[in-house]
């Protein structure tokens, strides 16, 4: 996957920030006068918000986005830093007392790419923890995990990919062994950044 220099990476987290912003304080959109031409380019992106809390952690506070290249890269950001701060249906919106509290991080999408595979045991072995997002499809119901929501389901023994699994099919408003019945699996990959603490 091809990576964004500092300054367009720094300019895309300024921009979902201010984006926030002006609608939070001001009611307004972000005025902007020059893209370079790599944020022109039509990629999938998710913005997500994470709340920092006292104790030095951080919790989810907002994540939205999607995977298919529909729109400029600077758009997609736009958009979804708004959709993760106020349209996030698990969360209330994002209230003026809190957004010096938050935390932004950008994922920049490849394209998903079908998986073929056999049975549970060969999906579970051509499946890579954090290196691959994971969208599963049954019926017309879909659901999708990005590559760094596996640390959620590491454990002891390491990544737990029947609970991912599980929890992918339950995202999906499927029955929690969906995965068994030989889903559709798309793999893609995220190129990540944050702010800075």
């Amino acid at each position: 996957m091809e990576y964004l220099n500092e300054n367009d990476k720094r300019f895309l987290l300024n921009l979902a920030r201010e984006t926030i912003k002006n609608r939070l304080f001001y009611n307004k959109d972000v005025v902007l006068k020059k893209v370079s031409d790599k944020l022109k380019e039509n990629r999938g992106c998710f913005v997500t918000i994470n709340k920092l809390r006292n104790d030095g952690g951080h919790e989810l506070r907002g994540c939205i986005g999607y995977i298919e290249p529909i729109k400029p890269l600077y758009e997609c950001v736009i958009e979804n830093a708004i959709n993760a701060a106020f349209n996030d249906l698990r969360f209330i919106p994002l209230s003026e007392e809190e957004f010096d509290k938050i935390k932004i991080e950008i994922s920049i999408l490849s394209l998903p790419v079908k998986l073929d595979y056999s049975d549970e045991k060969d999906l579970f072995h051509k499946v890579v923890p954090i290196k691959h997002g994971v969208i599963l499809r049954q019926y017309d119901r879909s659901a999708t995990f990005l590559p760094q929501v596996w640390e959620y389901f590491k454990d002891e023994n390491g990544y737990n990919k029947r609970k991912f699994f599980e929890e992918l099919c339950l995202k999906a408003n499927l029955y929690k062994e969906c995965w068994k019945k030989k889903p559709e699996i798309y793999l893609y990959e995220a190129y990540v950044f944050e702010e800075e603490e």
